[in-house]
Parts: structure tokens; C-alpha cells; sequence
């Protein structure tokens, strides 16, 4: 079983609770505009161009983005940090890309995980068949789901897809009382409106019982260097990133609902 990744980073924490490992995926059935890993988008290992400086001097070397990788591959290094999880109550997270994107390594990962004890997270943008779910659903003990837009013709807009399928996997998971974590990239002037932040303030009060908290993610312009090496468009690369500071009364808003709320994630 081999998939393709594009990182492993280790030593995370942002990425679910504790010392965890992130194992990026690549290829996404979503095109969102803000995307700030444009590597994740494609399955194939492409080429690119990395720019060395060396005070005014440029040198550029080729660079191949993305490796296939056995399961093996990948968990021989998640397991590096067995202790750190334990001791930090963390794990693995499988990202993206998206991870459902290549849904027979990721189950097979999962199993491995689970087989050598390691705790496990699943970051996603729920855009994937409810079957594929059902097949991991007790391999996953905490699931990142993202929320990006709740008007569906935005969301198409957006990320060229409906997010029809995504709420109906989320009340999937949430039937199942699965952990989850809600994931909202907060992007200026697109899904920031007073109109979209109601809709998902009523889909909170839907669901607070059964979601353990939700994760506020300020827009951030620095993945432009991403785009340039690819030579793919950066939508957005005239949007301003946003300091965190400037959630704090979106974050206070959402805590008078009941519940927990964390700006970064």
C-alpha cells in the first residue's frame, strides 16, 4: 500500500491535543481560494523551482513536491515520538490535502496507528462519501472538521464544491458521538459576513452539546511564496492576513453560545 505525501512534520501543536505528528496528504477535491497548502491540491509528485538567496546572489534548484510513500514510510517516523504522545496526551494527525482524498492509505494508516497505540486525528473537509467515514469511524478518536462557508452557492463559489455532502457528514459523525472539533478559517470580506457568521452560530446551537470545541483560523497571506513556486495563482494575494487580536469579539460572540473557543488551531 504506498500513497503520496508531501510533509511530516513533527513536534506539532496546533493540530489537535499535545505533542502531535502531522502527516500531509496530497491531492484535494476542493479548490478553496485561500488555500494555504497549494501543494496539497493535486496527487501528483510535481516539479518545482526553489529560489536560494545568498545575500544578492540567487541560486534555483528543482525540487519534486510530494513522495510516495509506503505505510510503513510514514509510521516508522510517527512512531519516533511514542513517548512525547503519551506523556502529552497527543498523537498523529492525518491532513492535507485532504486525507479522504486517498482513502485506502489513509484507512490503512489508521489501522497501523491504532495497532501500535497511538492516538489518532483526522483533519477534513468532510467532502467525501458516507461510507468512507463509516469504514474508519472507530479508527479516529478526534476528527478537525472544517466549516468553510454555510451559503451553499458561496461555498461552491469558493471552493468549487456544495457543502450539501460536508453537513450531512457532519450530523453523520455527530449521530455517531464522535469527538469532533469544528475548524473555521475566518477569510475577510468572504465568509466573515454578519449573514454567514449567524448561520454558524445556529449550527452551534444545533450541535453544542456534541462538539467538544470550535477552532477560529485568522486568514494568513504567507503561503504566496507556495503559489510563486508552483507558478499557480494566489487568489487572494491582495487580502491582508488577520492578527489574531482582531477575533477576539468573534471568539466572545461564539463563548456566550456555550461553548469552547480558540482562535488558532
Amino acid at each position: 500500500m504506498k500513497g503520496v505525501i508531501f510533509d511530516i512534520k513533527r513536534f506539532c501543536t496546533n493540530d489537535g491535543p499535545g505533542i502531535r505528528t502531522a502527516v500531509f496528504f496530497k491531492g484535494c477535491p476542493l479548490d478553496c481560494w485561500w488555500c494555504h497548502n497549494p501543494e496539497g491540491r493535486t496527487c501528483e509528485i510535481e516539479k518545482a523551482v526553489r529560489v536560494n538567496k545568498i545575500g544578492d546572489m540567487e541560486f534555483y534548484d528543482d525540487e519534486d513536491i510530494g513522495k510516495e510513500s509506503t505505510v510503513d514510510d510514514v509510521m516508522d517516523e510517527v512512531a519516533r515520538d511514542i513517548i512525547a504522545y503519551e506523556e502529552s496526551g497527543g498523537g498523529v494527525t492525518f491532513t492535507g490535502g485532504e486525507p479522504f482524498y486517498q482513502f485506502e492509505f489513509l484507512k490503512e494508516l489508521l489501522k497501523e496507528s491504532k495497532a501500535r497505540g497511538i492516538s489518532t486525528a483526522l483533519d477534513t473537509s468532510g467532502y467525501t462519501s458516507k461510507t468512507n467515514i463509516d469504514e474508519i469511524l472507530d479508527l479516529v478518536d478526534l476528527f478537525l472538521f472544517d466549516i468553510k462557508h454555510l451559503e451553499d452557492s458561496e461555498h461552491i463559489k469558493y471552493t468549487g464544491v456544495s457543502n450539501a455532502i460536508i453537513l450531512e457528514n457532519l450530523s453523520f459523525l455527530i449521530g455517531h458521538k464522535k469527538k469532533i472539533i469544528l475548524r473555521f478559517p475566518v477569510i475577510p470580506g468572504i465568509n466573515d459576513t454578519r449573514k454567514n457568521i449567524n448561520k454558524l452560530k445556529a449550527l452551534i446551537t444545533l450541535y453544542k452539546e456534541d462538539l467538544h470545541e470550535i477552532h477560529l483560523l485568522p486568514f494568513h497571506n504567507i503561503a504566496d511564496s507556495k503559489y510563486k513556486k508552483l507558478n499557480t495563482i494566489n487568489k487572494l494575494i491582495e487580502i491582508n492576513s488577520i492578527n489574531e487580536r482582531e477575533l477576539h469579539p468573534l471568539k466572545e460572540e461564539f463563548e456566550k453560545l456555550g461553548i469552547k473557543v480558540k482562535i488558532g488551531g
